[in-house]
């Protein structure tokens, strides 16, 4: 499976597929879609008005990756599940992070 983000200059851009009014606030691990593309698959209790589920994913994705809010927007896909996320810092530590959290969500059962 490819890797669910794709390194840029200045950081790197991150595929997500949003599921909003879940129980929980959730980063699921990865999925390939129909087209071959590999998002990660997340899940807010926000619902998806005003950018209300949007400000969420960023949060989560902030919180999860131990790096500011401010460093993550919305890259394309506001009204759409499938989203890109631009996170701004050194990609290489942020890829790093990224491997980190995927393995520990395969490792639980």
């Amino acid at each position: 499976m490819t890797r669910p983000w794709r390194e840029r200059s200045g950081g790197l851009d991150l595929f997500v597929r949003l599921t909003p009014k879940s129980s929980r606030d959730a980063l699921e691990g990865l999925e390939t879609l129909a087209d071959g593309q590999c998002v990660l698959k997340a899940r807010v209790r926000a619902v998806p008005e005003d950018g209300k589920a949007n400000a969420a994913l960023i949060g989560l994705v902030a919180k999860q990756l131990k790096t500011p809010a401010s460093r993550i927007s919305l890259a394309a896909g506001a009204t759409s599940r499938t989203k890109t996320l631009r996170i701004d810092g050194e990609a290489g530590p942020l890829a790093e992070m990224l491997e980190k959290v995927f393995a520990e969500k395969a490792a639980r059962p």
